[in-house]
């Protein structure tokens, strides 16, 4: 949704031809069935088509009868005459369900593209999104260091109206997603401060302090319990490079506070 671009390069058309769209969840109210990946078209011309794209990371044996039933219904109510495209996006062959009788001329026409992710790993990209997308099938071996090299990308060659830190986001969001069991000191060392603060791993690790703390002072009592979270939490997010007025602000505390943990001991 943030980035329609990259579905256009993943069906091989240019990357300027998601500013004819407009990615919206589409309603048929009467049937009571929502349609969350379509891209519709923007300009008047009927000859541009609408997009009707799933992501399909789970083997459904329905899915191709829910998938065909949804596109037809909703052209069926629309008042748009354009013709219609239908993208399927799998991680691998293996995940497709073979339920395909019915659908064979369907699938096999030009209406409809099947993509399938790990089929981008061996292709070298020059493509920011298109690499980014690749993240998701690579191996656990491999993700760490395409990503290290794909956040380099990032800051070299994205300009600020090309959204870098919303980009930024996304690879942070994949490589949780990927390695789960991440250590944090390995996320940390791969964002800048700037980048790191505005990542949602950030916002956990304030939001993780705060809430141990509310645990514990309902135990302990509860201002005592957050403050002794709060202050665990300062050399924490002095570590990440913040400022000991930026680290009292986020925690709660007063600057003496967190000066006092950062001044070194003699």
């Amino acid at each position: 949704q943030s980035f329609p671009s990259i579905f256009f390069e993943l069906i091989q058309l240019p990357i300027n031809e998601a500013n004819n769209y407009r990615f919206d969840s589409v309603e048929v109210k009467q049937l009571s069935f929502r349609l969350d990946g379509v891209f519709l078209p923007q300009n008047n011309n009927p000859q541009t088509p609408i997009y009707f794209c799933e992501v399909q990371f789970q083997e459904d044996k329905a899915f191709y009868q829910r998938f065909f039933t949804e596109i037809f219904l909703y052209l069926s109510k629309t008042d748009l005459t354009n013709d219609w495209r239908g993208v399927i996006v799998y991680p691998n062959p293996q995940v497709e369900t073979n339920q395909v009788q019915r659908y064979r001329e369907l699938l096999n026409c030009e209406r409809v593209r099947r993509i399938y992710l790990n089929e981008l790993e061996n292709i070298p990209q020059t493509s920011i999104g298109l690499a980014t997308v690749q993240l998701i099938t690579l191996s656990k071996a491999k993700v760490l260091d395409s990503t290290r090299k794909l956040i380099q990308r990032v800051r070299e060659e994205l300009t600020p109206d090309q959204k870098p830190q919303e980009l930024l986001q996304l690879i942070e969001t994949i490589l949780v997603y990927k390695l789960p069991l991440l250590n944090r000191r390995e996320i940390e060392t791969m964002f800048s401060l700037d980048e790191l603060k505005q990542t949602q791993y950030f916002q956990d690790v304030r939001e993780e302090a705060r809430q141990e703390g509310r645990q514990e002072g309902r135990e302990e009592g509860r201002e005592e319990g957050r403050l002794n979270k709060a202050l665990e939490a300062v050399p924490r997010l002095l570590a990440l490079g913040l400022s000991v007025e930026q680290v009292a602000s986020a925690l709660e505390l007063e600057v003496e506070q967190v000066r006092a943990i950062s001044s070194p001991r003699i």
